[in-house]
């Protein structure tokens, strides 16, 4: 099959790989279609230390099952299934058993730990694969496996009031999903993003107000959210907060965060919280509300034999919205 691969950091190759034997309880996917998200970026440029030399990136992949190992439970050849960034857990550690599976010290991700959706086809456990709703095509729905989930658990980490005031620090892929789920949801979203296309998309997709990165909004903030990975922004995030408010970091990677300072950044019951990952409820939970909201990504499409421009465009800030592999 053909596929692309991380050998070395900052290079994405091309590469001719068997197709893959599903293990006893996993499925053979064939890809139609795979997301683009930072984080393949991240894998590629060495900003994640490497799991495994070399490496097919992608974990947004949306495809058919082919085949299925002999102890596999899971949806039957023909269906359609998204294979995620979360791959497997233990199911045995003091986090899995108490519902936080995301925080397993055993944990192993799509595109890191073993082969993904850059390629023609690919395997998932079946316990973790996502059966897909219906009236979306397969580009749609691929960037809603990691984008989509990822930022609806920085939502909810977030801690937003019902008819809260969000900010958005960052506009990418994540981003532009999670902001419309909010406005959906009854959020006043305010979207704070160093490019002119992303504000202007953002204002489109329904926001409140659209300025740059560093601007202070319009007004305090019950909750915020950062997506863009420069740490800098933490402690501009904070201070926008109206007291009691949590700011929540979405990304897996952040450059280092300066020095905060107390009166300014933290007192008044301000929250600054992580994200790591997503359990399965959530990915199930945000598909639910994304088919019942209507989420659509705003797209750029990019044939498969093009992965290596989507990974540059998207470093250059030349992709608004996201960006989505499609299968010929």
């Amino acid at each position: 099959m053909r596929a692309w691969t991380v050998r070395t950091p900052g290079r994405l190759e091309p590469a001719e790989l068997p197709v893959p034997e599903p293990a006893a309880d996993e499925l053979l996917v064939r890809v139609r279609a795979c997301g683009v998200c930072r984080t393949d970026l991240h894998v590629r440029d060495g900003d994640l230390a490497p799991h495994r030399t070399p490496v097919v990136p992608g974990h947004e992949a949306v495809g058919e099952v082919v085949a299925a190992g002999a102890r596999a439970q899971g949806p039957p050849p023909g269906t359609r299934v998204g294979v995620p960034w979360l791959r497997r857990t233990c199911g045995r550690c003091r986090y899995c058993l108490r519902g936080q599976e995301n925080l397993c010290p055993s944990s192993l991700y799509t595109g890191w730990d073993a082969d993904g959706g850059y390629a023609e086809y690919a395997t998932v456990p079946a316990a973790y694969a996502y059966e897909l709703p219906a009236g979306c095509t397969d580009a749609e729905l691929a960037p809603l496996l990691c984008a989509g989930i990822i930022g609806h658990r920085a939502l909810r980490r977030a801690e937003l009031p019902p008819g809260g005031r969000l900010g958005v620090y960052g506009y990418g892929g994540s981003a532009h999903l999670t902001a419309q789920l909010a406005a959906a949801q009854g959020a006043v979203v305010h979207v704070l993003t160093r490019s002119p296309a992303a504000r202007a998309l953002a204002l489109e997709l329904g926001a409140a107000s659209a300025g740059d990165a560093y601007d202070a909004p319009p007004e305090p903030l019950d909750a915020a959210i950062l997506f863009a990975p420069v740490g800098d922004l933490v402690p501009v995030a904070l201070e926008a907060l109206d007291s009691g408010g949590t700011l929540s970091v979405a990304g897996i990677h952040l450059t280092d965060v300066p020095p905060l300072d107390y009166a300014r950044h933290l007192f008044r019951e301000r929250t600054l919280r992580s994200v790591t990952a997503n359990t399965r409820e959530d990915g199930r939970d945000f598909l639910a509300a994304a088919a019942e909201h209507r989420i659509r990504p705003r797209m750029t499409p990019y044939p498969f034999d093009r992965a290596d421009r989507a990974l540059d465009d998207l470093a250059a800030d030349r992709v608004n919205g996201v960006a989505v592999l499609i299968m010929p």
